[in-house]
């Protein structure tokens, strides 16, 4: 598939990461532009031999994919002076600013263009990120395919059929991994108080998280086979499996991450952006 010619508005941690993974999975540097007012975030650019510029329009003025990696609230700010040529240039919009809708997005450029939001999360640092994608209605397929192969340079990328589902993505993906990093932390924890070291605890804790993800990644049967698998009747696993389950876990994730899903639709109206009832 024919590389697009992309352009980064703000090239801070995420969109480091994007054009990173872009660069690391054969994307050439010269098909990207990167355009921030810190003159730091444009360093880290120019080191892949990414073209920069504190200019967005200079950015845009020949990009066929506009990134938009700002923070929401001030993307009203960035877009009202490059309305005319992303109307005369017409690249799709790619926005990663949590919280503003497609069709505010269009308020504040134009109701003609394409536009895909996303939800990516922070192991995209790492080349492991989960992300979901809803497209507008005036979104080609070659565009859809730009967009799903930029998110995919970073992790996973899964298409929705619905904008509103972008909330339950916050609640599963964007914020799950700090869900994750607290599990481990209270395993840590433990490991320390049964007489572990820090060090031991922490080694032992990390690469278990990350082998459990690993096998439930490449397992033809689901999380709840698998744990059934390791959990022995009158075993050890079972025991502790049993006493989560006492502290109600399944319920307690329910209840957070509905309150997380719900956080994101608070935050949406507060940004102006969700009129939904």
């Amino acid at each position: 598939m024919k590389q697009a010619s992309v352009a980064f508005i703000g090239a801070g941690n995420m969109a480091s990461a994007l054009f990173g993974g872009l660069i690391r999975q054969g994307y050439a540097p010269s098909a990207i532009i990167a355009a921030d007012p810190s003159l730091d975030c444009l360093a880290r650019a120019a080191d892949l031999g990414i073209a920069t510029t504190q200019d967005n329009g200079a950015a845009i003025e020949f990009a066929e994919l506009v990134i938009l990696a700002v923070k929401p609230q001030a993307l009203q700010g960035v877009l009202a002076p490059l309305r005319d040529i992303l109307l005369r240039r017409r690249p799709l919009l790619l926005s990663i600013a949590a919280g503003v809708n497609i069709q505010t997005l269009q308020d504040w450029s134009d109701k003609s263009l394409p536009i895909v939001r996303c939800m990516p999360n922070t192991p995209a640092l790492v080349q492991a990120g989960a992300a979901g994608l809803f497209a507008s209605p005036q979104v080609s397929d070659w565009q859809r395919k730009q967009a799903q192969s930029i998110l995919e340079a970073v992790g996973t990328a899964v298409w929705l059929d619905h904008e509103e589902q972008l909330h339950a993505v916050t609640a599963v993906s964007g914020s799950g991994p700090a869900y994750f990093f607290l599990a481990m932390e209270a395993m840590i924890e433990a490991g320390v108080k049964m007489g572990l070291s820090q060090s031991v605890a922490e080694q032992l804790t990390l690469q278990t998280a990350f082998g459990a993800a690993s096998m439930a990644q490449h397992s033809d049967v689901g999380p709840a086979e698998l744990r059934h698998r390791v959990s022995s009747p009158g075993g050890t696993t079972e025991q502790a499996i049993l006493s989560f389950e006492r502290g109600g876990l399944k319920q307690l994730f329910a209840d957070a991450m509905g309150r997380c899903a719900q956080r994101s639709v608070e935050l949406a109206r507060e940004l102006g952006t969700d009129k939904s009832d």
